[in-house]
């Protein structure tokens, strides 16, 4: 029995003698008589930098998002109400011009509202709440203020107007640009990184883009409460469009060569 066991223990230290051999003190790969790789150093190596281009366009495309809010005593009345409401404001959509492609509900939710009966201490049901909400695409931005002012107008008091957006229909078309000037800035960046380290940057071994839309700033997101009733307006709201940003980024890993 001991013999078996100082046999085992042999062999152990012949083997992990070997395994020590085979590896050199600077933490490179190595190729074992077994003929399995060994690679001791697992931290990434040269330079990682993010070049970003960026540029402000003026938007062509509005996105508004508005819907209709109805509460009732029971589910029928409250849907019914709400769907009279959205088919008006649909229709006040159209005719001022948006077409039927650019309209798509986002929303849709039905409610129960409740309330707490301290007589009887439990909680009651007072009523049901129905809430549609749409998103309409608006290409002439000179009419978004005259197309909210007709929606408002056609759902009245049931209209919710919860957010508008601006963007450009072909963003891809500024991305070529962009690319340069991502590359540009991050070369720059590695260059000064090289410097100050005091090392030779080498070629890039990695890339990785990505692109960075503004977010539509909507006041509220959907599934959350429904904004506040429109006050009357006396005339189309003033919209201004201004300019948004198309930010590219890149992620480049240079080696370094000394």
């Amino acid at each position: 029995m001991k013999k078996r066991w100082l046999l085992a223990i042999s062999l152990t230290l012949v083997l992990a003698t070997v395994g020590l051999c085979g590896c050199s003190q600077g933490g490179t790969s190595q190729e074992l008589p077994s003929g399995t790789q060994v690679n001791l150093n697992t931290q990434q190596e040269g330079i990682w930098v993010t070049g970003k281009g960026e540029v402000s366009i003026t938007p062509d495309i509005a996105t508004l998002r508005l819907g209709v809010e109805s509460q009732k005593v029971s589910v029928a009345e409250a849907q019914a109400e709400a769907s009279e409401a959205m088919d008006k404001v649909m229709a006040a959509l159209k005719e001022s011009g948006v077409a039927e492609k650019d309209i798509q509900t986002q929303y849709f939710n039905i409610r129960q509202r409740t309330k707490w009966d301290r007589e009887t201490d439990e909680e009651i049901v007072i009523g049901y709440q129905v809430t549609n909400t749409v998103s309409a695409k608006v290409r002439d931005i000179d009419k978004v203020g005259a197309i909210i002012d007709a929606a408002a107008k056609a759902g009245g008091d049931l209209v919710r107007i919860q957010g508008i957006s601006f963007s450009v229909e072909e963003p891809s078309t500024y991305y070529r640009d962009l690319r340069g000037k991502a590359m540009a800035d991050a070369e720059a960046k590695a260059k000064q990184l090289a410097k100050l380290a005091g090392v030779t940057l080498g070629k890039a071994t990695y890339v990785s883009e990505g692109i960075q839309m503004p977010l539509p700033p909507w006041y509220e997101m959907m599934g959350g409460m429904a904004a506040a009733p429109m006050p009357p307006m006396e005339a189309p709201p003033p919209i201004s469009p201004g300019e948004t940003k198309i930010s590219f980024t890149v992620q480049v890993a240079y080696i370094i060569i000394g």
